[in-house]
């Protein structure tokens, strides 16, 4: 894998590079863009993007943790988590990537080859 991360100036540069927008209205729609997304969960709406995925907000209540290293319990307080599913279109794209060109095999989470079915 690479190892790069896509950041806002990236994302910026590929609307520039792809729509022809100028580099100043590509960074301001990739802002809107995610200013959008962001107030949508943080008003507890569920965005959903097709071929790509859903974003949601889940409320965790309230609960007793334990302090890992001394055992000491601690509670842990209510709140809400961000949840990411991908949708199957995307899962299919990341997968096609794992397949072995050469025998026709895919590659299991442990990195070893698997027979196809």
């Amino acid at each position: 894998m690479a190892g790069e991360t896509v950041t806002r100036a990236r994302l910026s540069e590929a609307v520039y590079q792809e729509v022809g927008l100028s580099r100043n209205e590509s960074a301001e729609l990739v802002e809107a863009v995610i200013a959008e997304i962001s107030g949508a969960l943080e008003r507890g709406e569920a965005v959903k993007i097709s071929s790509f995925g859903s974003f949601a907000i889940r409320q965790k209540g309230q609960r007793i943790g334990r302090n890992p290293k001394t055992g000491q319990e601690v509670p842990i307080s209510p709140r809400r988590v961000l949840v990411f599913r991908a949708s199957h279109t995307l899962k299919d794209q990341i997968n096609q990537g794992l397949t072995d060109a050469g025998g026709g095999r895919t590659l299991s989470a442990s990195g070893a080859k698997a027979p196809l079915a």
